[in-house]
């Protein structure tokens, strides 16, 4: 059974940085594409940014553009989430994604295309 393993996350002051990972592991699988939502208390699970496993595209969301960036390890089947620049706006649970059974998926933006997930990791940012 496939599983997706997060870590990272934490406290920080606005304006300082944190770094998210997760792996992958477990069972005979085909990526499609890994990323990140969150969700913060009374909104809903929203896109952060996500990869394609073939070619490697990245898409963000505009809020986090030039703050945050995603990355990828095919060999370790793992994907990371850098952030930077730090606002209280972005304190959420965050959680990562996996596409799984296929090679591709049409809008990796999208909750829906995603078949597995993390069990989220909380980020926390002080003003």
């Amino acid at each position: 059974q496939v599983q997706l393993g997060e870590s990272g996350g934490g406290l920080v002051q606005a304006g300082g940085s944190l770094r998210l990972s997760c792996a992958a592991s477990g069972g005979t699988f085909t990526t499609a594409a890994m990323g990140w939502f969150r969700q913060a208390p009374g909104k809903e699970r929203e896109f952060v940014a996500s990869v394609r496993w073939n070619g490697g595209t990245l898409y963000y969301a505009d809020s986090v553009k030039g703050r945050f960036t995603v990355s990828r390890d095919t060999a370790k089947n793992t994907v990371a989430l850098q952030m930077n620049s730090l606002k209280p706006e972005d304190t959420a649970v965050y959680y990562c994604a996996a596409a799984l059974r296929s090679r591709w998926i049409v809008r990796p933006t999208s909750t829906v295309e995603y078949d597995h997930w993390g069990q989220g990791t909380q980020v926390t940012v002080s003003s």
